[in-house]
Formats: C-alpha cells, structure tokens, sequence
C-alpha cells in the first residue's frame, strides 16, 4: 500500500490528499504550527512538525518508503530555494522517500514569443520566481540521481478551480491588458491536477519532467472575461500596455510579457489519462457552484 508524505499542504496539497485518504491510503503531512496540524488533522491527515526555513526541525522526518509531494513554494527573499536544499540536507540515506514528485512552474520556460514548448525545451527563466524553481528542480534532481529516488517533476500551468479564480479583482473592476496585446499563457483545473499528481505516483518516469496543462493555450484577459462571463459579472476594462505597466502589479505584469504554449502529449501519453476538464469552458460549467477567491 502507498503512503504519502506531504510539504506544503495547501489548496492543491489537501485536494491531493483527501484523495488518497478516500482510497484508504495513510497520508501524512508537513505541519509547521499547531493550528496548522489540527486543520490538518480534521482532515484525516496525520502531521509531523517541520519547518522548512529551519533545516533542524526537519531531521528524522518518517520518509521511508513514502511517496513525498513536495508543494511548498521558495523563500521570496533568496535567489535559490534553500527550503529545497534544507529538506534534501536534512533526509538520511536511511530514510529514503521512494519517489519525490515536485510541483514546479511552467515560468521556467520564459517567454517563448508564443513558441510551443515540450520538455525537451531548456529553462529560460526570466523572473527571480522562476529562477528560484529551476533552482529547486535542479537540486531535487540532483539528489535523485545520487540517491536512487525516483523524482518526477510537473511544470505546472496556471491554475484555475473552486477557491481559486478572480471573484474580487472582478468585482473591484481592475483593468486587464487589451486581448490584442496578450500573450499565450496555459492552464489546468484543480481537479485534473490533483488527478495528475496521484498519477504520477505510478505512471511518472524517474528523472523525467511532465508539461502539466489541458493543451489549449489562451491568454489572461480572455480568462478574466470567461470568469466574469460565468459568475454574471461585468466584464473588467482594458489597457493598452503602456498604461498597464503603469497600472499592473509586478506580478501581473510578468505573466503578461511572457507568451508560450505548453505541449501536454507527453503527460496524456505516458499517463494514460483523460482530462475532466479539457478545455476553460468546460472547467467553468459548474462555477456557480465554486467558493471563489481572489
């Protein structure tokens, strides 16, 4: 029988979970604060204490034989992960995961000028964000091949799903960049995600890297206006680019100069899988019934 081991228990960390937990699987999880284990806890997840900024706390943590999602995002405040290489310091030879899946990011490719992209394509990462997870694969990598573990590693599109789409943006009317002007960006549902993520732990290759998105590039402006189409609200207004790199987020703005499509036939061929939700507009047929956040 599987048992899992999580980092970083989040949105998508506690959808994988219940998951396993619905098969009768054991599934154990990173807890870095008390209200954070019994959260946890409520849910069926068993907890260990560890925090991954303080490599101390994480010697002897139950691996062996485990199967490790590793979820948690790097430290913004350093141009590497050491939360990465602070885990990998800190497993004892001993106590070897069986296989580590790692949900990296599909920025780690840059901006392609709306080039298709398969995992043959090197990193050309173009923001400290995406730097810091071409560090994080690297060194994960790394570790594999030293040590036998069999580490798999899903770029990642954006995600979209219940308590994950732009309600209150929408609703505060904040201005999107002219579709004219937008890039190519990729997306996947919660749902197929977390489907993938429990796939991979049979089906994903050692050493192997997989395009994680529904195949069907789009840009951010026309997902802001299929959301607000869906929730009945009105579409937001839009700017040229010189106003919007007056008007945007940082954040935002980096999504937005960056275009690539993301090649998914490796993922669909090697896991055998159907999408639930092979494209945005069937991802939003049932938003009504979605808790959503910014």
């Amino acid at each position: 029988m599987q048992n899992i081991f999580i980092i970083g228990c989040g949105n998508i960390g506690r959808l994988v979970a219940g998951k396993w937990i619905e098969q009768g699987v054991n599934v154990t999880a990173l807890a870095r604060s008390e209200a954070s284990a019994l959260r946890l806890q409520g849910l069926g997840i068993k907890t260990v204490f560890g925090d991954l900024d303080r490599q101390q706390t994480l010697t002897g943590l139950p691996l062996a034989g485990h199967t490790l999602y590793y979820f948690a995002p790097p430290s913004p405040q350093h141009e590497g992960d050491p939360r990465m290489e602070n885990l990998l310091t800190a497993i004892n030879p001993q106590n070897l995961p069986r296989r580590i899946i790692y949900i990296s990011t599909s920025g780690v490719y840059g901006d392609t000028g709306g080039a298709w992209v398969t995992e043959q394509d090197d990193p050309n990462p173009q923001t400290a964000r995406a730097r810091r997870r071409v560090a994080a694969e690297t060194a994960l990598r790394r570790f594999g091949r030293g040590q036998n573990v069999a580490v798999v590693i899903l770029r990642v599109g954006g995600i979209y799903g219940p308590g994950r789409l732009p309600e209150e943006r929408l609703q505060r009317g904040l201005p999107v960049l002219n579709e004219a002007e937008c890039g190519y960006t990729n997306r996947i549902h919660a749902e197929d995600l977390a489907h993938i993520c429990l796939t991979a732990a049979e089906k994903g290759k050692a050493d192997n890297i997989y395009n994680v998105t529904d195949g069907q590039p789009g840009n951010m402006t026309q997902y802001f206006y299929a959301v607000a189409d869906a929730l009945g609200l009105p579409r937001p207004p839009s700017l040229p680019m010189d106003e919007a790199r007056e008007q945007l987020s940082p954040a935002m703005l980096s999504y937005l100069t960056e275009s690539r499509r993301m090649d998914n036939s490796k993922l669909l061929r090697e896991f055998g899988i159907t999408l639930r939700y092979p494209d945005l507009q069937s991802g939003l047929k049932d938003i009504k019934q979605f808790k959503v956040t910014s």
